[in-house]
């Protein structure tokens, strides 16, 4: 079948595009402007690649002209960039993801699944995080993700697009940049242990996270497109493990030993994280089939193949 993917050339969204591609006509709509050419490699001859911005009404409804499913991974990932740039921050999340839904209720599609967040539950004390908790969203980004989920929610009830919200919960994994200054805490992690240097933690390192690779979050998403179910679901490994362990068995592997180095935390993170996934394993069928020590082997690999380091063997 024919689907578009917004975002497609991000980290999650090549990734996934890499499967959809076994099995299914894919365009992908990126701007670029935090996804890279680089991650489609060679799956840019196999894929009708389209480089807009989401907030472009014609380029979406071209774009998903006879799609059956849009996957919506386009976003500014990030909750300091949030809070750094708030504006930008809701022109990318809200206003991309309301005139996304709207495009594909126009263009018949069938069903959109949208890239949330874990963060839509802030800093609330209880363990594990689910989907019928009162959410406590701590930044900008946070809100507009659930904001989005709100959008689809309604698009579902008064109009009759299928939607499926996805919570993702630190995501890790293959072609995640480790570049930039609001880069994810196990890309910043690898690609200093594999250059020999030690890991900087922001905060006192006993923060705890919920890590999924991202090949777990590629199953869910298909998942989602094959079910009929709707509604939101925490996407996640049902494991958590504080920075200073994380930091501790990226180093274990990668067979080095490093002090780590602590800064200030960030404004927006929070304490602890932890997904119960019983709904998505209910309704979609989606459980983790990586646990973290597989999940970083990979990744590790993968970065040394990038040229950032040697794991020792």
């Amino acid at each position: 079948m024919k689907v578009t993917v917004t975002g497609g050339a991000g980290f999650i969204g090549s990734n996934l595009v890499e499967e959809l591609l076994k099995k299914n006509d894919v365009t992908v709509i990126d701007d670029l402007s935090t996804g890279r050419g680089e991650n489609l490699g060679r799956l840019i001859d196999d894929v009708s690649f389209i480089r807009g911005s989401i907030n472009d009404m014609e380029l979406l409804m071209n774009a998903f002209e006879g799609a059956d499913t849009v996957f919506h991974e386009a976003a500014i990932p990030s909750v300091q960039r949030s809070v750094d740039n708030p504006l930008a921050s809701n022109e990318a999340n809200l206003d991309g993801t309301l005139k996304v839904l709207v495009a594909a209720r126009d263009s018949g599609v069938r069903k959109v699944v949208f890239a949330s967040s874990s963060s839509v539950y802030g800093d609330t004390p209880t363990l594990p995080k689910k989907e019928d908790m009162k959410p406590n969203p701590k930044s900008p980004y946070a809100i507009s993700k659930l904001a989005g989920e709100y959008y689809c929610r309604v698009f579902s009830e008064v109009y009759g697009l299928e939607t499926a919200c996805l919570r993702y919960f630190n995501v890790y994994g293959p072609r995640q940049d480790p570049a930039s200054e609001y880069a994810a805490v196990i890309p910043r992690f690898v690609t200093r242990i594999l250059a020999n240097e030690p890991p900087m933690i922001f905060g006192d390192g006993g923060q705890t996270r919920d890590f999924t690779f991202v090949k777990d979050v590629v199953r869910a998403n298909i998942l989602a497109m094959e079910s009929d179910a709707e509604g939101v679901f925490n996407i996640a490994c049902g494991q958590r493990i504080s920075l200073n362990d994380l930091a501790t068995k990226i180093m274990q592997i990668a067979g080095v030993s490093l002090a780590p180095i602590y800064a200030s935390p960030r404004q927006g993170d929070i304490r602890h994280s932890l997904a119960d996934i019983s709904s998505a394993t209910t309704r979609l069928g989606f459980e983790p089939l990586y646990d973290l020590d597989q999940g970083i082997e990979q990744t590790l690999r993968w970065f040394q193949g990038s040229g950032c380091g040697r794991v020792q063997t």
